[in-house]
C-alpha cells in the first residue's frame, strides 16, 4: 500500500508542477552555463516532450519528458562501444515507465567500434571517458525543473556495457548526479577490457593453425554443458559458476587421422582454447586480466538487454570473427587513436609485458571507472545494482567480481552489501540473450532499494524460447549463488534460494 500511495503521489506532483512550469516550445530560451538548447517541441501526438541540446565543446543529448503521468523522477541511460550516438532504445522504455529521461552522443558521432575522432582530439576523449554524461545530467535536470516547475525527486542511471562504465564512473567522480545506478557488465578497467580483446586476436588470428570456426562451437558449447551443467544439481543447459567448471579442451583434441574438424579441435586449435579462457598473460606466465568464462559459447542472435540496449551474443558475435578480419575490432581503433596514437599501429605488435601497464598509464585516469572508494555516493545515500552475465564473450565476467572485491577490501566486507550489490547471472551473455535467464528489472530494484528500503535479496530473472517465458530462476548478490532446493520445479524460481556454494 505505501509503495502504491508512493506512485500515485508521484503521479500528483507530475501533473502540477508542468502546470507550473513552462511549455516545451518555451525551453529553446532556457539559459545554462556552457549550454544551448538547439530545439523543443511536442513529439508524437503530444506524449512527449522533446528537447535537443549541446554542451561545449560538443556534446550532444536529449532529454524526453513525459507530458502526463511524470513519475517525478528522471533516469539517464548510457551508450554502448565506443559511443556516438544518443540511445534511444534505452530512453525509450525509460520514457513508458513514465521517468523523464536523457541521453548523450558522448561528445562524438561516428561508429560504434570507431575511435578516430580521438585523433588530435583529447578534450574529445575527456568527453567521451566521463565528462559528457555528467554535463547531459546537470543539463537535463535543468530541463526537468524548467518544464514541471519543479526538480526530480530521484534520479537514476542505467546503463550495460560503455553504459555500465558510464555509471560507475559517476558514482565515483560525481556522486551527487544519481541516487542510484544500474551497471551492467560494465567495461569500466576499459583499458584492460582492451588489453582482453587484443590477446584473443592474437591468440585467434595471428596464426591460421589457431582459428577456430563458427561450426566448431556448438562442439565446445556442448562439451562444457555436459561436463560441467549438473554441478548445481539441475541439468538446464546452463553453467551455473564456470569457475568450479573443471573441464580441459583437450577432450576435444582430434585423434590422429581425424577427417572431419567440426567433429574435433586440432592440438593447435586446443592450445588457442585454453589460452581464451586463461586470459592475458605475460611471457613468464602472469595474469593481467581475467580471461572468458566456458559455457554460453553459442549466441542467439540479437536480444534486448535489461538496460534497453540491443547486444550481439554469443562467440561467433564477438569473440571468433573470421579468419580475415577481427569482428570486435572496439580494441584495435581504441589503441590506435588513444593509447598509442598511431593510425598505423598493428595489434600484432601488442606487447603483453609492457603494454597493458602503458595502456592505464596513459588512458587510463580518462577512461577507466576503477576507484574502488565509494564514501560520498554512499554517505548521500546512494545505491548500486551491477550484474554481469556469466557467458558474457564481450567482458570477461571476472572483471567485475574483480573490482566489486576491490570495493569491499576498501569500503569493507560487511558494509558494501549496504549499498553496493553484484549479481552474476548464470548463462547470461553480454548486456542481454544467452541459455540461462536473461531478462529482470533492475531498475526497479534499485528503486524500492532507494526508496523504501527493500533490499534486493534476489532478483528474478526469465528466459523465453520463442518469447515465451520457459524458465524464472533468482538472481542473487555475489558471492551468493541460487540452490536448488532438490524437489521442486528447476524451471520456476521459487524452488531455489540463495546462499553460499555447495562444494
Amino acid at each position: 500500500m505505501r509503495i502504491a500511495i508512493g506512485l500515485l503521489a508521484a503521479l500528483v506532483v507530475g501533473v502540477r508542477a508542468s502546470a507550473a512550469g513552462q511549455s516545451c516550445e518555451s525551453l529553446t530560451g532556457l539559459v545554462l552555463d556552457d549550454t544551448t538548447i538547439t530545439a523543443a517541441s511536442i513529439v508524437p501526438a503530444g506524449t512527449y516532450c522533446k528537447v535537443e541540446g549541446v554542451v561545449e565543446p560538443s556534446n550532444h543529448f536529449e532529454v524526453w519528458l513525459p507530458t502526463s503521468g511524470w513519475n517525478g523522477k528522471y533516469l539517464g541511460v548510457g551508450n554502448g562501444a565506443l559511443g556516438g550516438y544518443i540511445n534511444y532504445f534505452g530512453m525509450q522504455p525509460a520514457l513508458a515507465r513514465g521517468y523523464a529521461t536523457g541521453g548523450t552522443d558522448n561528445g562524438h558521432q561516428g561508429g560504434l567500434f570507431d575511435a578516430s575522432w580521438a585523433a588530435g582530439h583529447p578534450e574529445l576523449v575527456v568527453e567521451f571517458g566521463h565528462r559528457s554524461v555528467h554535463t547531459t545530467t546537470v543539463a537535463a535536470k535543468a530541463v526537468v525543473q524548467a518544464f514541471y516547475g519543479v526538480a526530480p525527486s530521484r534520479s537514476y542511471f542505467v546503463g550495460c556495457s560503455t553504459g555500465g562504465r558510464q555509471g560507475l564512473m559517476e558514482a565515483q567522480r560525481y556522486p551527487e548526479d544519481y541516487d542510484g545506478v544500474v551497471a551492467g557488465a560494465p567495461a569500466n578497467p576499459l583499458t584492460q577490457v582492451a588489453v582482453a580483446g587484443n590477446w584473443v586476436s592474437q591468440v585467434l588470428h595471428d596464426d591460421p593453425a589457431t582459428f577456430i570456426r563458427e561450426e566448431q562451437l556448438p562442439l565446445i558449447a556442448d562439451a562444457v554443458v555436459a561436463r560441467c551443467d549438473a554441478r548445481d544439481g539441475v541439468a538446464d543447459g546452463v553453467v551455473d559458476d564456470p569457475r568450479r567448471c573443471r573441464w580441459n579442451p583437450r577432450e576435444l583434441r582430434c585423434p590422429r587421422g581425424a577427417s572431419t574438424p567440426d567433429s574435433c579441435l586440432t592440438t593447435e586449435q586446443v592450445k588457442a582454447l585454453k589460452r581464451i579462457y586463461a586470459g592475458p598473460r605475460t611471457q613468464r606466465g602472469k595474469r593481467v586480466f581475467p580471461g572468458f568464462a566456458p559455457g554460453g559459447e553459442i549466441g542467439s542472435g540479437s536480444d534486448i538487454g535489461p538496460a534497453g540496449e540491443p547486444s550481439l551474443s554469443g562467440w561467433e558475435g564477438w569473440i571468433i570473427g573470421t579468419e580475415l578480419s577481427l569482428h570486435h575490432p572496439i580494441q584495435d581503433s581504441l589503441f590506435k587513436y588513444i593509447v598509442f596514437e598511431d593510425p598505423a599501429w598493428d595489434w600484432r605488435d601488442f606487447d603483453f609485458d609492457r603494454d597493458p601497464r602503458f595502456a592505464t598509464q596513459k588512458a587510463g585516469d580518462v577512461l577507466d571507472a576503477i576507484d574502488p572508494d565509494l564514501s560520498a555516493f554512499r554517505a548521500r545515500g546512494g545505491k548500486i545494482v551491477m550484474y554481469h552475465g556469466w557467458s558474457d564473450p564481450a567482458i570477461p565476467p571476472g572483471a567485475s567480481i574483480q573490482y566489486y572485491e576491490r570495493v569491499r577490501a576498501t569500503m569493507g566486507r560487511r558494509e558494501t552489501p549496504d549499498f553496493f550489490r553484484l549479481f552474476m547471472a548464470p548463462g547470461m551473455q553480454h548486456c542481454a540473450g544467452g541459455p540461462g535467464p536473461n531478462t529482470f528489472d533492475a531498475v526497479g530494484a534499485l528503486e524500492h532499494w532507494v526508496e523504501d528500503g527493500t533490499v534486493p535479496d534476489a532478483i528474478v530473472a526469465t528466459h523465453r524460447t520463442a518469447g515465451v517465458v520457459d524458465r524464472t530462476r533468482p538472481l542473487c548478490p555475489y558471492p551468493l549463488v541460487a540452490r536448488y532446493d532438490g524437489t521442486g520445479d528447476p524451471s520456476v524460481a521459487a524452488s531455489f534460494t540463495c546462499g553460499k556454494a555447495r562444494r
